[in-house]
């Protein structure tokens, strides 16, 4: 790994092979050198024609989604990025677009917080600290007295807040590289507030940011809170991303009636713009307290059995790369696994990561 100097920073390359590296002007403030991580980007963002540098959706979406898809789309779910340091200290600071720091049901900490990962030896990704935010602008000392040593760090920014800056400071003197993002083909997963990341208690544990790390592939969010619901528009603009792997995780948003309309159309849409991507068809999860709510479990079978019968005829009619995810056990099966009988815990989001890794790593590994 090329050394830099502060002073001008030009990195030619990365661990990852990718293009050169953009050239960073650190601001000293308080013997602090700072990097703004628009000046080398972000993976998880699809579009770069977006309203705000950390909005999911491009600009032209506005007015063409719904509002609330549009206003869901400008959290930052699912964005990462990635550099490289020696510095014995990492800080950061950032603005968060709205001043609702947490909800009653999810912490500041995943709601509005920033989640530190580290590279180790064995190629796997460990959690080394996360921000608390207490007000809209953020300033945080992440880790303090790292042993010595060049190591490559990843940060996610928050999954129900939006950004409109971030930078990351580290000693002034420390070496600091930008690790651009990945150039292959990412897993583009569309869904709910559960695939958004409610209520993960940090962004790292969102299921897309955890089968990230797991695969080793750069992994896109577009889970909308309550609006996950098929919509041709969003499908359309979905389109327009060469992914690997397309994932619908939408049916806690659906009604049996509403899965039944929409998910062959919304199918035949990807498949006729795309039709060498693959995609995976997911069931609702199984609410814990559905065992002893008959009416909850009678809507579960009845959005499972909608969803099937979807699958069952693309298939029939020789619909190939169509996959398909059961919903029971997606949550295990003690009923620990939420927060409110609906979204995951960490434990939650850990067991749905557990059974899509099942299915997506045999996909992923047979790729060229």
């Amino acid at each position: 790994m090329k050394k830099i100097l502060l002073a001008a920073i030009l990195v030619t390359g990365n661990a990852w092979g990718q293009q050169p590296q953009p050239q960073l002007k650190p601001a000293p403030v308080d013997s602090i050198a700072w990097y703004s991580v628009s000046e080398w980007g972000v993976e998880g963002r699809g579009w770069a024609d977006v309203k705000r540098y950390y909005d999911r959706l491009p600009m032209k979406a506005e007015g063409v989604v719904r509002d609330k898809v549009w206003d869901l789309s400008r959290n930052s779910s699912g964005m990462s990025c990635r550099f490289v340091t020696d510095a014995p200290e990492i800080r950061v600071r950032y603005l968060l677009s709205n001043p609702r720091l947490e909800m009653p049901h999810m912490p500041a900490t995943g709601v509005s917080g920033v989640d530190l990962y580290t590279l180790l030896e064995d190629g796997t990704w460990h959690w080394i600290a996360t921000s608390q935010p207490l007000t809209q602008r953020v300033a945080s000392t992440l880790v303090k007295e790292l042993a010595p040593g060049i190591r490559t760090f990843m940060l996610y920014l928050p999954l129900y807040n939006g950004v409109d800056s971030l930078d990351i400071g580290v000693p002034a003197g420390a070496k600091f590289e930008a690790v651009v993002p990945r150039l292959e083909k990412p897993l583009v997963f569309y869904g709910t507030s559960i695939m958004q990341g409610a209520c993960a208690s940090r962004p790292g544990m969102a299921i897309p940011a955890i089968l990230g790390r797991r695969l080793n592939v750069p992994t896109i969010n577009l889970g909308f809170s309550g609006n996950g619901k098929l919509e041709r528009e969003v499908g359309t603009l979905m389109t327009e991303l060469d992914a690997a792997l397309y994932v619908l995780d939408c049916l806690p948003n659906l009604t049996a009636e509403e899965t039944a309309q929409r998910v062959e159309p919304f199918v035949r849409l990807l498949r006729e713009q795309r039709p060498a991507t693959p995609v995976l068809l997911v069931e609702d999860r199984v609410s814990p307290n559905a065992v002893v709510i008959p009416g909850k479990m009678k809507n579960h079978e009845e959005r499972h059995r909608a969803l099937r019968a979807a699958y069952e005829k693309l298939i029939s009619e020789g619909m190939q790369d169509l996959y398909y995810l059961e919903g029971d056990g997606l949550l295990g099966h003690d009923g620990d696994a939420t927060v409110d009988g609906s979204h995951p815990t960490d434990l939650g989001m850990t067991r749905y990561a557990d059974s899509y890794e099942r299915v997506l790593s045999p996909l992923i590994h047979r790729r060229p």
